[in-house]
């Protein structure tokens, strides 16, 4: 089991197909035809949701796309990564199909960027606030089913606690998250003081945004997170900045320059109106103090 999953060699491997294919100028649905695909079968590969791409099948691709040996003999080595296993699949069910897609990117990333309207992110929640969630979320898990989740949380952590290149992480935090109570006052005033004491840490950044602040982007925005990359190794591409935003019915990715740009120019415009961080931190430790009146 690794730190990281293929999600990326598998977003990888799919970026270079679709530019080959696009460079011999042939449509999504004209390729998935030529190797006897439905059109959904190829976008899948192209996007790197496919967990992972037969060398029979990148074969017919190379071929159709004409492909140089060289360039070939790469793809079939990213082809041969994607089986890779993480360790986040031992937790296995309790991890829906479509958030394995986000562990994968969120555990190879360098910055995360995250405003967040309602809870506390995920990398910075206490067991017991959690637990609290899961328990209204999933109220038909077994006990051992929610103590999981819980773990899987607690698990992910580790990519801003590492003592090795931890990932950096800034959070906007509006003050509807310190006010709203998940699991009880106790809970509350636990939750609150770790994330003060976590926003101590020197790749931690946390700001909250104020009732007083408004509405600084002028409309409401869902909790999303902006992920940035390494630079690639040589000979593969740099992964581009990916923006998930959550939804309730089903979360976006996004690498379109322009939707990236809008939830950045949205950040900015967030980060602007938050409070200090240091005010952040003395409003946290106040309103942990408020829970336990």
């Amino acid at each position: 089991m690794t730190e990281r999953d293929s999600s990326i060699t598998r977003r990888q491997l799919g970026r270079y197909l679709r530019e080959a294919r696009e460079a011999i100028g042939l449509t999504m649905a004209e390729a998935a035809a030529l190797m006897e695909w439905g059109k959904s079968s190829l976008q899948r590969i192209e996007t790197g949701q496919n967990q992972r791409i037969r060398i029979r099948d990148l074969d017919g691709l190379i071929e159709i796309y004409e492909i140089d040996e060289d360039k070939a003999a790469g793809l079939r080595g990213l082809a041969r990564e994607t089986g890779a296993k993480s360790w986040w699949h031992e937790f296995g069910s309790v991890i829906p199909a479509n958030f394995s897609v986000y562990m994968g990117l969120e555990s190879a990333a360098r910055i995360l960027t995250t405003y967040q309207p309602d809870l506390v992110p995920g990398l910075l929640q206490t067991q017991d606030y959690a637990r609290a969630l899961a328990r209204v979320a999933s109220p038909d898990d077994t006990g051992e089913e929610r103590e999981q989740r819980v773990r899987l949380k607690m698990r992910r952590q580790a990519l801003i606690t590492r003592k090795t290149r931890p990932a950096r992480l800034n959070v906007i935090l509006a003050e509807t998250v310190l006010r709203r109570t998940i699991g009880g006052p106790r809970v509350m005033a636990t939750q609150l003081r770790h994330l003060a004491d976590a926003a101590t840490l020197p790749n931690v950044r946390l700001r909250v945004l104020p009732f007083s602040a408004g509405m600084p982007v002028g409309e409401q925005i869902g909790p999303f997170v902006i992920m940035e990359f390494d630079p690639g190794a040589p000979g593969r591409p740099a992964e581009p900045t990916i923006v998930y935003a959550e939804n309730y019915t089903g979360d976006m990715y996004s690498e379109k320059v322009g939707i990236v740009q809008r939830y950045v120019e949205a950040c900015d415009l967030v980060q602007r109106a938050a409070l200090d961080e240091v005010s952040s931190r003395n409003l946290l430790r106040t309103a942990a103090r408020e829970h336990q009146r």
